[in-house]
């Protein structure tokens, strides 16, 4: 170590002076240099040994954690000379809290020497000294070292002096009373102080205290109550708010006083509540006494006595005494009840306070009960002489009989007591039959006869029973009474339907058709009525073919429901086997079966089939032989040997069918004569040989018969080829061809075609050539293939060109054949061309005329006849308008367009006469001149278009045709009335556009009104004339008419309207009379009650009304507007206060400004208004409060409850009438389901449940069962719904219990084993082996339903060889058993259920069969399948049959006779949910439960197959022994399932064996690597050859929608954002996979904006929505200025379209809105809380919180700080959806930061700041002049800082400043080098690594540079600990304390929290630069 400063230090120093010679060339500063360097080299200085750093900080925590004495530190020095070191310190006040200990050597130990508090002082700067023997005391190096002292919680919070007494009186407000405040001394989160309030009685609902700016704030919650409590003692607690450790508590004692007022009522404290006085007392006696006292305790009031009306006892006022006042009589029914009288007794306050005096007095009332003895003078009657009951038959023992009267009273009273009262029940004459309960009754009892013996009860033995219940004293038996009882019994379903056969056997022909009747079975019942023969239904039709049968349920009739199956088809199969039921009960009853034997029998349903579809030969022609003999063949699928397999053969279709034969047996087909083969019809051209042109085929149809009844037959086609030769000539279909062709047909042009045929039947002999002999003159060519004649190239036809014009050309056209030589044949045709001329001379059409026409001419006039000539032949010549050379022109001469006026729609020209005509009048004054262009077309132009063009000038004439026009559409002016005559009114002016434009005008319409003013016909000026009076003419309205000077003249009118204003000189009046209001009572302030009208002649302000109303009359309940004259209501109405209102309402006019100066004028009106009523009460309802009990068997119109209800609102209104109705638990299913839904309010009163409600009248209702309650057992919750008929109505719920008992009318069914199921058992069993376990179930409840069973003795005996368990079901050995002696037992087990007072029973027959040992179980061949379900499939629906095992034993039969083993798969383990079924016969596994592949993806099955069939109770997977399991190898004498396997194939059935990883969907029991379930049982190595594992996976489909994670999502953008950005996501999630998982966002809606400014010009939709992502993009550019919110839908859609939408808030805010919270968490961890944050503080800010950004915090001096998150956040107002600003969010977070705390502690939240608080960090000059300036500034200042430190005096070097402690003690990225590899290393965790000028020069010179070296030259020291010399001082052990230390600091991003430090906020100053930093916690 010392070697390595030494090499260090020679070669920093070398660095150094080389250094300084490059850049320093002065002698001088080499002089000094070389000599210093020489002076240290001569004794060189020690140093300190501490790695690097530029101080020593060490951390402690304050005492007595850390104790006085205890080794603190180790120093290590170092000394280039090996000299002994001597370490010390300077003397100062803070160096007395060390002791330095040297221990020789290089080393010193630093010991505490003093206690520490942090309180006192909390850090100590102190400086060492470091020496060795050649240095002066004076001269020594010094380290400066500074103990920080960390604060613990060492003090507890202390209360400032408060009032510890405190006096309120009872019933105060709550509110503040008092105020408390406590200090703590600890800093940071140790010494803020949080209050909590403790009352030692445990009252702490009554005060609370809250903690407000560290005061504690103590209120009243609720009022006190003196009676209640008198006097509290409250504990106040003030605690600290330290995260870790322990907590400090400070306690304050109050004392809280309630002074007592008068507020409580007198209580009695002495009360006899029931007395006995004989009724023969006399008057005056005393019964009781009673004892009241004052409730308010402090004052105790004296109370005064008195006693409701009563005539038979009284009380005395002072002392509480009852005495009676007549003589009593217990006989008196007025007022008592069995001799007692209820006393009513009021205990009155007698106040003494003056206040009290002028209030009611305080009261209390209690009752007492005095009852009058009695004596014996009753005897016991009953209610009815006669009861009518009835009893179904074998009904249960304690069945309650049924009373037939509906109104019947089953009651026995005695009014008599004790004993006297106490009468008997009993029968007469006795039977055990029946039983009458109770036996023994006192004074009154309702009665019941029950079944006492239910076996004698039957229906077939008697229908009737007579007795007589008496009622007899027990004390005097001569005192009794009776009533006849008579009884109907019931019949009942308790015989079972018998078949007349128990198997029948049927038959019926192969494919019968539908309806076919197969059989007809027949069952009786002995029963009577349904439950008899006359019910029996026959149903259950089962067997493989009963989907294909019809039942009839009646007659039993079983026909053919669907023919044509293959199961009626005999060759298929020949026997089918049915089962078929009979139910009596009309199919609801019991039950029999009987089995159905069904043959099919043959009929000739099979055609025979040729062995080829078709046989072909071939004919030569004049041959009458085949090339080779042909025979056909057919076959028939019938039986052989019968006629319907016997083949005939016959030619039965073709056109030569008669030239050929057919052997009628074997079929061989021969031609009858020699064929000519152009006398052939080839008739079947399709199947003619391409390669063979020269044949021509014969088509034949043979068919195949057989010779069944009916006769089947098939078809062949036979096809024979015949071959031609050659022998007709070519002949052209006519003889003489002639065309016309045009004189300009081009050369190339077709013109004829010649046509010749050849009869010959082949090629080349029909092949025909075309040439033109003569006459062609080279102007036509022929094709000698297609014979058409065509135009010669080059050739022109025209006549003109031609000498003699030729207009015709004869052509000779020859034929030839494709014969050789001499036998080619020819034939001749003439062809003659005509030659026709073609038009191509255009038109000529002469000058036009100039024409004059009158506007108006009449429609249809002739305006000029056109005629145009063409001098071709046949010319078609047509005249049309040309709009685009036409104009027109008005009278200015100026252009019309036609826009503006079409002229030409004002003539029609005539297109083939060229007629021009008028066809719309003509209008002067819109045009005057018109120029039309003519345009004449020849139509027959055989070329282009042939066009001529001429204009035709006209000229139109005026006509007066134009009314005058006013300048206004009406004139409207006012005048005041009585104005002189003269005054101008209005002035009227007219215009003309005809030429005749000179006007008059005259006055037209009321005489009157003319009469008053006058109109100047030239000028149009209207004058007063005669005065004008406003009350008489309020408007003056007439015409004026102006006239034209034309002829005749014409005019026009114009309405004048003048408003004559008005004075003041009438009343106001009210409109209508006095009228009659009605409001309910219940109507609220500001409601509308009429609205009164009232009216004022004049007009303005004078005719305005103003509404006033006396307050006397209204009683302040009502006001009225006094411009509308709306009534309303001001204030709550009572109508029981008063019901009625006369009302005095005031019109007065020009209220407002004549009211004063006495110019308004008035009227007066009455208003009366009645209040109505409201329905203000809610029904009551009486309903039984216990169960009813009834049977199943309950009868429909017996009552099972009667209901009663009340209303106090008026019975004469629907208010006080009800309606009663069953709104819930009245559907069948589960009992007691209190989950149905609630029905509609509005029932009938019958309903579609089990019960009904039948409402007798509006307050009485009786329940019914609405059908049989047959196996409905159970409890029933019903709810009757209560409800007045008032609007709205008042509604009650009740529960009524209906307890329906069950009847034992269900025999036990058999669930396992099968009926008739064979049980194998080795003969080598022991006794006590269990065979199978039976198990039947019974529908029944309770006794009816427990099942027991037994063996029933058979003939052979074999049941002596077994044993049943009676409860259980087990069939156990009883005795060994014998093979030889017995292979087959049958035996007969009887399930029979413990039912009362008939017990019902089933048999199930079982065949035990006596096998030799099974030395082989059935084994698997794979070890592992995979199969697939779809989820919510069907059960049943998917049908996957698992593969078949091996069985050695099957190999190894001993017995031929013996039938194979029968294997059973059961399910082992996997399947505890119920999910699946396992056949255990048939190996299908089918889905039992719909399956949910979101809730169980995959399923892993263990199935077992086992001989052992009828033992289905296989042990669980984990009850398995190592052996079972295959955990151990098997032995070599096993049997290897591998070695022996097969392949297994399953017709129709589906599985997927997985044997190895081949299949890549398929997930392997080897290979699967999810993480297995805590209860799932762990999988074994191997499982034995008997178990198979089914990997069962559920494939998905899309039955989930998406679902978004919220149903708001908000967030917000500032107005500097960037267009683009994606600032938020809106999230959704589907439980599916895969495709069905795939979701796509929407945006839907518009986008709204509220609230918004600056967004005018935002045109398109400002947010696009990601589809893929949810990712919300900004799509326009924020700018300043901007606000609002936007809030849209978006949609989430999966890819079948399943839905789901959210709501999205976005709020434009500006960036110095936004809230950073500085969090000590990491990001990572943040965002995982996150949401929990936002929702947590929304919550209780009561406000939206948006979080905008997460980023790691930066400190303020640029550094990074990963150990905690910056959190920005904005919050939205939820009332107006307006942001927050920073002020306010810190305010309101201050309002709430007691609820905050546990939050902010939990989420270590640091601090709370605006957003935009940001370090003054300088950044970066622009401009290369400033870069430049400052890099030649930053040199220069270089080279002098280096001059003046080469300059600088060694020992001034010493005297510097060690400021390491002070300045950026905390380096937040420090810890996190490793992420910052450019940094260097820290080595302490709290050390300034940069503090390089001020630190101590002499060791520091030669380490300058140690910070700019990589990291393989750093030394190493350890993971960012202080040094190697560190000791971390606690009271753990120490090397537990440094292994912690290590892992501590190996832990780089997690170091504050473990040394729990928080980091202070930097301080800026004005240049920006960092002030020293103290190490403190953040206080929010």
């Amino acid at each position: 170590m010392h070697n390595e400063f030494e090499k260090q230090s020679k070669s920093n120093h070398n660095a150094i002076a080389s250094m300084g010679y490059k850049k320093v060339r002065l002698k001088g500063i080499l002089l000094i240099l070389s000599t210093l360097i020489s002076g240290v080299s001569a004794n060189r200085p020690p140093r300190f040994a501490i790695d690097g750093q530029s101080e020593i900080v060490l951390r402690l925590k304050e005492s007595p954690e850390t104790q006085v004495g205890s080794h603190i530190y180790t120093l290590k020095g170092y000394d280039p000379d090996n000299d002994p070191l001597i370490f010390g310190k300077r003397n100062s006040h803070d160096s007395e809290i060390i002791r330095i200990e040297n221990t020789g050597g290089n080393e010193a130990k630093v010991f505490l020497a003093k206690e520490l508090d942090r309180e006192t002082q909390d850090e100590y700067a102190i400086v060492l000294t470091l020496t060795d023997s050649h240095y002066s005391d004076h001269n020594y190096v010094t380290q400066s070292f500074l103990l920080l002292v960390e604060d613990i919680n060492d003090n507890a919070p202390i209360f400032l002096p408060y009032q510890n007494a405190i006096e309120i009186p009872e019933g105060s407000p709550p509110g503040v009373i008092s105020t408390l405040e406590a200090t703590d001394a600890d800093e940071g989160a140790y010494g803020q102080v949080v209050y909590y309030l403790q009352e030692l009685d445990g009252d702490n609902d009554i005060f609370s205290i809250s903690t407000h700016q560290g005061k504690g704030i103590l209120r009243l919650q609720r009022q006190l109550d003196y009676e209640t409590k008198s006097l509290y003692q409250l504990r106040v607690l003030a605690i600290d708010r330290a995260n870790q450790g322990p907590v400090n508590t400070g306690t304050a004692a109050i004392l809280v006083k309630v002074r007592d007022i008068e507020d409580q009522p007198p209580e009695f404290v002495e009360v006899q509540a029931v007395a006995r006085i004989a009724e023969d007392s006399p008057v005056g006696t005393k019964v009781l006494r009673v004892r009241a006292i004052d409730g308010d305790r402090g004052i105790n009031n004296p109370i005064a006595y008195a006693l409701d009306g009563n005539d038979l006892f009284d009380i005395d006022s002072h002392t509480g005494v009852v005495y009676t006042l007549t003589v009593l009589d217990r006989e008196e029914e007025s007022d008592q009840v069995n001799g007692a009288h209820i006393l009513r007794i009021t205990a009155t306050e007698l106040s003494k306070s003056p206040e009290a005096a002028q209030q009611v007095p305080s009261t209390v009332r209690t009752e007492v009960t005095i009852i009058v003895t009695d004596v014996n003078d009753e005897i016991p009657t009953f209610a009815e002489p006669l009861y009518r009951c009835e009893v179904n038959e074998n009904a249960q023992t304690n069945t309650p009989l049924n009373f037939l009267d509906g109104d019947v009273q089953n009651i026995v009273f005695d009014h008599d007591e004790g004993k006297n009262g106490t009468f008997r029940l009993f029968l007469d004459p006795p039977n055990d039959l029946f039983e009458i309960v109770p036996e023994l009754a006192v004074n009154e009892a309702n009665f019941m006869l029950r079944v006492r013996n239910s076996k004698s009860l039957d229906f077939e033995q008697f229908v009737e029973i007579n007795f007589t219940i008496f009622a007899r004293e027990i004390d005097e038996p001569s005192r009794w009474s009776s009533a006849h009882v008579q009884i109907f019994i019931r019949d009942q379903n308790d015989n079972f339907p018998e078949f007349t056969q128990s198997i029948y056997n049927a038959g019926v022909p192969e494919n019968s058709e539908q309806g076919t009747i197969i059989a007809q079975v027949e069952a009786v019942d002995v029963d009577s009525g349904d439950f008899g023969s006359m019910g029996i239904r026959y149903t259950n039709l089962r067997g493989g073919i009963a989907h294909l049968l019809n039942l009839n349920p009646i007659t039993g009739v079983i026909s053919i429901k669907t023919s044509g199956s293959a199961a009626f088809d005999r060759e298929i199969i020949s026997r089918h086997y049915l089962t078929v039921e009979a139910i009596d009960n009309v199919g609801q009853g019991n039950r029999n079966t009987a089995q159905i034997i069904l043959d099919i029998q043959d009929v000739n349903d099979n055609a025979p089939t040729f062995l080829q579809r078709q046989y072909e030969a071939k004919l030569l022609e004049n041959k009458a032989e085949f090339e080779t003999p042909l025979q056909v063949e057919a076959r028939d699928l019938d039986l052989n040997g019968t006629e319907n397999s016997q083949i005939t053969y016959e030619i039965v279709e073709g056109l030569y069918r008669t030239n050929f034969s057919i052997d009628a047996a074997s079929g061989v087909l021969r031609p009858l004569h020699h064929f000519d083969y152009e006398e052939l019809v080839d008739s079947n051209r399709r199947h003619v040989r391409q390669a063979n042109a020269d044949m021509r085929g014969i088509e034949l149809l043979i068919r195949a018969r057989d010779s069944g009844i009916p006769m089947l037959s098939t078809v062949v086609p036979v096809l024979i080829y015949v071959q031609d030769v050659n022998d007709n000539p070519p002949i052209f279909q006519r003889s003489f061809y002639s065309k016309t062709v045009p004189e300009d047909l081009p050369g190339g042009s077709s013109v004829l075609q010649v046509l010749a045929i050849d009869r010959d039947g082949s090629s080349p002999n029909n092949a025909i050539v075309y040439r033109i002999q003569k006459g062609a003159s080279d102007k036509f060519v022929i094709n000698s293939e297609t014979g058409v004649i065509f135009v010669a190239k080059g050739a022109n036809l025209d006549p003109d060109l031609t000498e003699s014009k030729r207009l015709l050309y004869t052509l000779n056209v020859i034929a030839l054949d494709g014969g050789l030589g001499s036998s080619q044949l020819m034939n001749t045709a003439t062809v003659n061309i005509s030659i026709k001329d073609v038009n191509n001379k255009p038109p000529v059409l002469g000058e036009l005329p100039a024409l004059r026409i009158v506007e108006n001419t009449p429609v249809g006039t002739l305006v000029y006849q056109l005629q145009a000539t063409d001098p071709d032949q046949n010319p078609i010549l047509r005249y049309k308008l040309n709009a685009e050379l036409s104009e027109a022109r008005n009278e200015e001469g100026g252009l019309v367009k036609l826009s503006e006026y079409d002229y030409l729609g004002s003539f029609e020209l005539d297109a083939i006469q060229g007629q021009l005509k008028v066809v719309k009048l003509l209008d002067r004054e819109k045009v005057e001149h018109i120029k039309l262009a003519i345009t004449v077309e020849d139509l027959a132009a055989a070329k282009g278009r042939q066009i001529v063009e001429a204009f035709l000038s006209i000229h139109v004439q005026d006509e007066n045709d134009n009314n005058p026009k006013f300048r206004q559409p009406f004139y409207r002016h006012s005048i005041t009335e009585n104005s002189i005559n003269g005054v101008m009114i209005a002035n009227v002016l007219a215009y003309d556009v005809d030429k005749n434009r000179t006007i008059s005008y005259a006055l037209e319409g009321n005489p009157a009104y003319r009469n008053l003013i006058h109109l100047d016909a030239q000028t149009g000026a209207i004058v007063v004339a005669n005065k004008i009076d406003h009350e008489q003419h309020q408007w003056l309205n007439f015409s004026v008419r102006a006239t034209d000077s034309g002829v005749p003249p014409r005019s026009a009118l114009v309405d004048v309207y003048v408003t004559v204003l008005d004075e003041n000189d009438n009343n106001p009046y009210f409109i209508g009379g006095s009228k009659n209001y009605t409001i309910s009572e219940n109507a609220e302030p500001g409601t509308r009650v009429a609205t009164v009208q009232a009216a004022d002649a004049d007009a303005g302000d004078f005719g305005k009304i103003t509404f006033l109303m006396d307050r006397i009359s209204s009683q302040g309940k009502f006001t009225i507007d006094a411009d509308t004259g709306v009534l309303t209501v001001a204030d709550k109405l009572d109508r029981e206060t008063k019901n009625s209102y006369n009302l005095v309402i005031e019109a007065w006019d020009n209220y407002q400004f004549g009211f004063l100066a006495g110019e308004s004028r008035n009227a007066f009106k009455q208003v009366f208004i009645t209040i109505l009523d409201e329905n203000d009460n809610a029904p009551e309802v009486s309903l039984p409060s216990s169960c009813v009990l009834i049977t199943e068997y309950h009868e429909l119109h017996e009552s099972i409850a009667s209901i009663i209800g009340k209303d106090a609102d008026d019975a004469a209104t629907p208010n006080g009438r009800l309606e009663m109705a069953i709104s819930q638990g009245n559907r069948e299913g589960k009992l007691n389901n209190t989950q149905n839904e609630l029905q509609s309010l509005k029932l009938p009163s019958t309903c579609s449940g089990l019960f009904e409600l039948r409402q007798l009248d509006p307050w009485n209702a009786h329940l019914y069962a609405s059908r049989t309650l047959r196996n409905k057992f159970g409890n029933y919750s019903l709810t009757i719904t209560t409800k007045d008929l008032g609007v709205p109505p008042n509604i009650v719920h009740s529960i009524l219990d209906i307890c329906v008992a069950d009847f034992n009318d269900h025999a036990p069914v058999f669930v396992r084993p099968l009926h008739n199921t064979t049980v194998r058992v080795p003969e080598n069993a022991t006794v006590g082996t269990m065979i199978l376990q039976a198990y039947a179930s019974d529908a029944d409840m309770g006794q009816n339903a427990l099942v027991r069973y037994r063996l029933k003795p058979d003939p052979l005996g074999s049941y002596k060889l077994f044993d049943m368990n009676a409860n259980t079901g087990e069939l156990l050995l009883r005795e060994p058993l014998n093979r030889d002696k017995q292979k087959i037992h049958e035996l007969r087990i009887e399930a029979y259920d413990q039912g009362l007072p008939t017990s019902l029973s089933t048999d199930l027959d079982l065949v035990i069969y006596i096998r030799n040992v099974n030395d082989y179980e059935p084994q698997f061949i794979v070890n592992e399948i995979a199969v697939n379900f779809t989820e919510h499939a069907d059960p049943g629906s998917e049908r996957i049959k698992l593969p078949d095992t091996i069985d050695k034993d099957e190999m190894d039969l001993d017995d031929p006779n013996e039938a194979p083993s029968q294997v059973c798969y059961f399910i082992l383990h996997g399947n505890e949910e119920g999910y699946f079924q396992l056949d255990p016969e048939t190996h299908v596994l089918t889905v039992e439960r719909q399956l949910d592949r979101e809730l169980i993806a995959n399923f892993t099955l263990y199935v077992k197959a086992t001989e052992n069939c009828a033992n289905d109770t296989l042990p669980a997977l984990e009850a398995l022994n190592s052996q079972e399991l295959g955990y151990l190898q098997s032995p070599k004498n096993n049997y290897d399932r591998f070695k022996h396997s097969r392949q297994l194939r399953v017709v129709n059935m589906e599985y997927e064996m997985s044997t190895s990883s081949a299949e890549p969907d398929l997930v392997s029991y080897e290979n699967y690597s999810e993480e297995p379930k805590v209860d799932e049982v762990e999988q074994p190595l191997k499982l034995d050859s008997t178990i198979v594992i089914v990997q069962v996976r559920v494939l998905d489909i899309n039955d989930n929608p998406p679902r978004f994670r919220s149903k708001i999502f908000t967030g917000g953008i500032t107005t500097n954002a960037d267009f683009g950005l994606r600032f938020m996501s809106v999230e959704a999630t589907d439980p599916d996979e895969g495709a069905n998982s795939k979701i796509t966002y929407y945006q839907v809606g518009e986008i709204r904006q509220t609230l918004s400014e600056g967004l005018e010009n935002v045109r398109k939709a400002p947010f696009l929505i990601d589809p893929d992502t949810g990712e919300v993009q900004l799509n326009f550019d924020p700018q300043k200025g901007m606000k609002g919110y936007f809030d849209f839908m978006v949609l989430a859609n999966d890819t079948l379209g399943m839905r789901d939408v959210a709501h999205v808030f976005i709020y434009l805010l500006r960036e110095d809105q936004k809230v950073r919270f500085v969090f000590r968490l990491q990001p990572d961890e943040l965002r995982a809380r996150i949401d929990t944050f936002r929702d947590t503080l929304g919550n209780i800010t009561e406000s939206i919180v948006n979080i905008d950004e997460i980023k790691v915090h930066v400190n303020k001096d640029g550094s990074v700080d990963k150990t905690k998150t910056d959190l920005y956040m904005h919050l939205v107002e939820r009332e107006d959806n307006s942001i927050y600003e920073v002020a306010e969010v810190l305010k309101l977070i201050d309002t709430h930061i007691e609820s905050l705390d546990e939050l902010f502690k939990d989420l270590n939240v640091l601090d709370t700041q605006p957003a935009e608080a940001q370090l003054l960090t300088a950044g970066p000059v622009k401009g290369a002049m400033f870069v430049w300036l400052i890099f030649t500034n930053l040199f220069v200042a270089s080279l002098l800082v280096v001059t003046l430190a080469l300059c600088a005096s060694q020992r001034k070097g010493y005297k510097r400043q060690l400021r390491a402690a002070k300045v950026n003690i905390f380096r937040g990225h420090s810890s996190m080098s490793m992420q910052h590899p450019h940094e260097p290393a820290s080595r302490v965790p709290n050390t300034n690594k940069h503090s390089v000028q001020g630190s101590n020069p002499i060791w520091l010179k030669g380490y300058e540079n140690e910070w700019f070296k990589t990291e393989e030259n750093l030394s190493v020291g350890g993971h960012d600990s202080l040094d190697d010399n560190f000791l971390a001082v606690g009271n753990q052990d120490m090397q537990e304390t440094l292994k912690g230390t290590a892992k501590l600091f190996n832990n780089s991003n997690d170091l504050n929290r473990h040394f729990n430090l928080y980091n202070q906020i930097d301080k800026l100053t004005n240049n920006a630069q960092m002030l020293a930093r103290k190490l403190e916690t953040t206080e929010l």
